[in-house]
């Protein structure tokens, strides 16, 4: 990677190394541009790396516009449909990395992250890119020619790339550049918040779960029209888990979150056979086969009585569902940009191109990635965005 001065002229700047940067980067190379990347950090992938436990997720093999969250629910499709799973799948098997398939078609590196961040810097290096690591953009000055002020100097471009994420994972140097930009040069943005992001819990309803700290179940969590079905995990400060994660996308503060602890179950059904078949059974003990033991133990403790089934009426069974089924918790906030995997909101995209993902008033800059107001679910949907909008803007920039 290069470290030069600046004070040079390219086809194409990328502010930002990350997976859609990356992306853009290698495919403009590939079509003889002179492009320069730019990379705040110490290394390039950063967020790359994180992702997946270290397994990188890097896509799914069923991606469609109902997996993303956008003002403008058909902004998505033209740049999906131009480069697809499959797409990214053939260069994967290309470069020889061993992948997986886990549940609900997610598509997982054998060995680590490190394979994916090693062959988009193969690809921008037979292309020709020029990357440059703890290279900040300082300022930004819209053209044509763009420039680009560094700490060692400044560069020119006929077209920019803005690939700096949203504001999720700090630690991997994500400051909201790209939006603050975005205001600079007159753009409606989308107000950001953490998406993908464990709730948080408070007084009373806290300290009830608080003893069920790292019991994991299946539940269905449900806010408003959206509902997931996955795994919910007990934390000291609330909620989080694949379920929670995903409905929290969708979560406003104020709203309630409701959960179904026996999901796809006929929980009052059941319990009406229990009652019939085994009467002196306690309710507890009933629960603590789908629920764990500290969690049947909770919910009577909390929620219902510990009975007899043979001893439960009607209006028993009833409140039983209830709890069991719609459990409600108002949620006081979530654990903010620190601990959340994406940013929803970002820039509208209405300010910019769906096929070539430029700014309609500034034709030569253009927002890919999390920049931009679109947020996949959990699953590799939030890559396939940043591999299809990257080769999107490579493909078409300067054309």
């Amino acid at each position: 990677m290069s470290h030069a001065p600046g004070n040079a002229h390219y086809d194409l700047v990328v502010l930002g190394a990350g997976a859609s940067g990356l992306m853009c980067a290698a495919v403009a190379g590939a079509r003889g541009l002179r492009v320069l990347v730019l990379e705040k950090t110490r290394q390039a992938g950063r967020k790359i790396l994180l992702s997946g436990g270290g397994r990188c997720n890097f896509t799914n093999r069923d991606v469609g516009p109902e997996h993303y969250l956008c003002r403008n629910p058909h902004f998505v499709k033209s740049a999906l449909s131009r480069y697809t799973p499959w797409d990214f799948l053939a260069l994967v098997e290309r470069h020889g990395i061993p992948y997986h398939e886990r549940e609900h078609g997610r598509l997982f590196c054998d060995r680590s992250a490190r394979d994916i961040v090693r062959m988009l810097l193969a690809e921008c290096a037979d292309a020709g890119v020029e990357i440059r690591t703890r290279a900040p953009a300082v300022e930004v000055h819209a053209g044509p020619p763009h420039q680009v002020v560094t700490p060692a100097g400044m560069v020119t471009c006929d077209a920019l790339a803005v690939a700096t994420g949203g504001c999720s994972f700090p630690t991997t140097g994500t400051t909201g550049f790209g939006l603050d930009l975005a205001r600079q040069l007159g753009l409606p943005v989308q107000p950001p918040r953490p998406g993908l992001v464990p709730l948080t819990l408070e007084g009373r309803a806290l300290e009830r779960i608080r003893d069920l700290s790292g019991i994991a179940l299946k539940a269905t969590v449900r806010v408003g029209d959206h509902a997931f079905t996955e795994n919910l995990l007990f934390t000291h400060r609330g909620l989080s888990g694949p379920a929670v994660l995903q409905a929290s996308s969708y979560w406003r503060p104020g709203e309630p979150v409701a959960i179904d602890l026996f999901p796809g179950m006929d929980l009052e059904a059941l319990l009406d056979a229990q009652r019939r078949t085994h009467p002196r059974r306690m309710l507890q003990t009933l629960l603590a086969r789908h629920l764990t033991r500290r969690v049947a133990r909770c919910w009577c403790s909390h929620w219902v009585e510990d009975q007899p089934l043979g001893q439960m009426g009607q209006a028993a069974v009833r409140q039983v569902v209830s709890a069991c089924q719609s459990w409600t918790v108002w949620p006081a906030g979530t654990e903010g940009y620190g601990a959340a995997e994406v940013t929803v909101g970002g820039v509208d995209t209405d300010a910019v191109s769906s096929k070539t993902l430029a700014c309609h008033d500034h034709p030569g800059i253009h927002f890919i990635g999390e920049t931009l107001d679109v947020t996949g679910q959990l699953g590799g949907y939030n890559f396939q965005w940043a591999w299809a909008s990257g080769h999107a803007a490579g493909s078409l920039v300067g054309a």
